[in-house]
């Protein structure tokens, strides 16, 4: 007698030895599997990541938000426009520029200036502050070392300075636009160069005084940074014959 077996029907998840076909009931071959924990790792460390940007910035733990007047306010809201103008300059040398190591030097500010702006506008949202300045610039710098060392600088109807340190003027941005060549390599080094020498002292300020030490931190990092790049460009212009700009403080 013949014993048979029956057939498998049509549509069924078992083959014909009964065991399931490939990606049923074993989790699929093994590099999808790898896949899908590799990307379960991945969108951990990113909510990891977050949670502790959050943790760290200032205000996000419910502690009272420094006032309108502190020197974490006024930093994070006059070193916000001074970065900006960084970052414009910097931008129009990676459009127009061709020197790659004046290239790299301009990715390598606009990127750093471009977080760090993200931080202070961060923190300035969470503050429920404004983010940009409302009573003319440096205000928050009222000690011995502050805005009243600025007599060399433009000031406005109530005595505080109408720009800050190192800033280039319209004039200048717009000869930037035009230049190209080596004319352009000069000029970006050279306002670049005024314009990191004037941020070091609203820098300072807020390294010594702020009252948050994460401000205190990211101020302190920006001198260190300003401070190698500033290095680097007098070389750069030292190697092109030309000498920086003037500085008055």
């Amino acid at each position: 007698m013949v014993t048979r077996h029956p057939r498998a029907r049509s549509g069924s998840a078992e083959k014909s030895d009964g065991s399931p076909p490939p990606g049923v009931g074993s989790g699929g071959p093994p590099w999808i599997r790898a896949v899908t924990l590799v990307g379960a790792v991945l969108a951990l460390l990113l909510l990891g990541a977050a949670g502790g940007m959050l943790v760290g910035l200032p205000g996000a733990g419910g502690s009272a938000a420094p006032s309108a007047e502190s020197v974490d306010v006024g930093f994070a809201q006059d070193m916000t426009i001074h970065h900006r103008q960084a970052t414009t300059m910097a931008t129009l040398y990676r459009v127009n520029g061709e020197d790659p190591s004046i290239s790299q030097l301009a990715f390598d500010i606009d990127t750093n200036q471009r977080e760090q702006i993200g931080w202070m506008q961060g923190w300035l949202n969470i503050w429920d502050r404004s983010l940009t300045p409302v009573d003319g610039y440096m205000n928050w710098m009222t000690g011995p070392e502050g805005h009243q060392h600025h007599g060399a600088v433009p000031q406005d109807e109530n005595g505080a300075p109408a720009i800050m340190p190192g800033m280039a003027s319209e004039e200048e941005l717009a000869e930037l636009r035009a230049a190209r060549g080596e004319e352009l390599d000069v000029l970006f080094l050279q306002l670049m160069l005024r314009h990191h020498e004037g941020g070091v002292e609203m820098a300072t300020y807020a390294a010594e005084r702020a009252g948050r030490v994460q401000v205190r931190n990211l101020a302190s990092n920006m001198l260190q940074h300003q401070t190698a790049e500033s290095a680097k460009m007098v070389g750069m212009l030292r190697e092109r014959g030309a000498e920086p700009l003037p500085f008055d403080n």
